[in-house]
């Protein structure tokens, strides 16, 4: 049932199969909870690997870890395979890279403000329109005054900085008000207090590290720990829009190709596009759109195809339908419009096969000869290789320790950026400012030595309110600069802990 080119997904009245060459053309795992969406995501990810396509996964559960341990052909997945007629199955291993946003399970994934860009960076926050106006008034000074925005120090910087020169920015940019300033800043707390400042910084990932083959060519499994991550499910989603919207940036125009350079697993999908706006929406769909085009195969895994926008939905061609209930009238029109995406199959009712199937069965189409999808079969899917379940902690730290990219990011960079830059710029004022107001009491002190003997109402040494303000101002800006870096190094501290 192994065939070159083709990766075997199960057995339906036929071997159903996804052809290498069509692994760019996306596709769509869903199901309800418990059906088998994590074993089929496995034995996909498996497959890709095997034919030597690198591959990226969100491990939800922390069961997709044992494509790392050699599988054990006994129990169910042996009779499985017996079921099916797979006669070729057998024990495997595959090589594995493991990342984790907090690098507690996995080498840390890092990026700066700069690259995720105000439209990710508001959706993370949760800003709304005025907010995120302001914060792209933010980027367009930083921009305009080479400020290198890499943390979260340097953005809480950027912020001190706008909200104390607000007038002449918004005389140059547009209206800049404190209730936004305060609102972003509020919000990049909260976004701190969930461990995103692990996000942020350096070294940034570099995407050719997910693009990755060993000595036997085959594909690197690199699998994000997301157990703990979708506590947070914002920052989740946009990670993860990030990553897809970089693999677009980066990789170059290859067209068609005999198979992917990099399949990218989605999983928890609905979370992408839950009170998302349009123009968010819009973008997703022009990423996936034209991302097959670099060679990437983009694959989202939810519990309903309705969970995924109509515009997004219609580009995914390779098809996985495990079992749906339909208790609830809401269920039954999902039902109906998971089973009108399938090509149908005369031989049965595709809505009435969605609520009958069993834990491990799926409706499976792809596509074809010249891209044709083909009629829905109603599939056994194959036994993983692997193991299924996780591995050990102890197991995951010698995989980390013999790890390709170990030694890369593990360790935070943090260097001269908006931070420190502004930092000094308010120090330096400070300092002008009193030794200004120090030239001048000398002065007067020099001149009054030299007055003539009338009596002369004596002036006054005490600072004008003018002075007064501009002092108080120099000295909140650096003590609220300051205030931000013992923060930053308990971070750095932190992420090193």
């Amino acid at each position: 049932m192994l065939v070159d080119d083709k990766i075997f997904l199960g057995t339906s009245t036929q071997p159903e199969y996804i052809a290498l060459k069509y692994g760019n053309r996306h596709g769509l795992v869903t199901g309800a909870t418990g059906t088998g969406k994590t074993v089929t995501l496995q034995v996909m990810a498996e497959g890709f690997a095997a034919a030597g396509v690198p591959v990226f996964a969100a491990d939800i559960k922390g069961d997709l870890s044992g494509v790392a341990k050699m599988g054990k052909a006994k129990g169910w997945q042996t009779q499985r395979a017996q079921e099916i007629g797979f006669s070729e199955f057998k024990d495997d291993i595959f090589p594995v890279i493991f990342w984790d946003l907090f690098g507690r399970q996995g080498h840390p994934i890092r990026t700066t403000i700069s690259e995720m860009g105000a439209l990710l960076l508001s959706r993370l926050l949760e800003l709304n329109d005025t907010q995120e106006g302001v914060l792209n008034i933010a980027f367009k000074l930083a921009d305009d005054e080479g400020l290198l925005l890499l943390d979260l120090k340097d953005l809480r910087a950027l912020l001190v900085n706008v909200q104390e020169r607000a007038k002449e920015i918004s005389t140059r940019y547009g209206n800049v008000s404190t209730a936004s300033i305060g609102a972003i800043q509020r919000s990049l707390l909260v976004l701190e207090q969930q461990g995103a400042e692990n996000f942020f910084g350096e070294r940034g990932l570099d995407i050719a590290d997910l693009i990755r083959t060993d000595r036997d060519g085959r594909g690197f499994i690199s699998i994000l720990a997301a157990d703990d991550l979708m506590q947070s499910p914002r920052l989740y989603s946009t990670f993860l829009l990030w990553m897809l919207s970089e693999l677009f940036e980066e990789l170059p125009e290859v067209g068609d190709m005999d198979k992917p350079k990099l399949v990218f697993f989605f999983d928890e999908a609905h979370l992408l596009f839950d009170d998302a706006p349009k123009a968010l929406i819009d973008k997703v769909e022009q990423v996936v759109r034209l991302v097959r085009s670099k060679g990437v195969g983009v694959y989202f895994v939810t519990q309903n195809p309705v969970d995924i926008p109509e515009s997004v939905l219609s580009q995914l061609a390779n098809r996985v339908q495990h079992a749906l209930r339909a208790y609830t009238p809401r269920e039954q029109k999902a039902v109906r419009v998971a089973a009108e995406t399938f090509r149908p199959n005369p031989a049965f009712s595709t809505e009435e096969a969605i609520t009958q199937l069993g834990i491990g069965e799926a409706l499976v189409s792809v596509l074809e000869s010249k891209g044709v999808p083909s009629m829905v079969g109603r599939t056994m899917i194959r036994p993983p290789s692997a193991q299924v379940g996780p591995i050990l902690p102890e197991e995951r730290k010698a995989i980390m320790a013999n790890s390709p990219v170990g030694g890369l990011y593990d360790t935070a960079i943090d260097r001269d950026s908006a931070f420190e830059v502004l930092t000094r710029k308010a120090r330096d004022k400070q300092l002008a400012e009193e030794r200004q107001q120090l030239e001048d009491e000398e002065r007067k002190t020099a001149k009054r030595t030299y007055q003539d003997d009338a009596p002369k109402k004596r002036r006054s040494t005490r600072q004008t309110p003018a002075e007064a303000a501009m002092n108080s101002l120099a000295r909140t800006v650096a003590n609220r600069l300051g205030n931000a870096l013992v923060r930053g190094i308990l971070g750095s501290l932190k992420r090193g802990g």
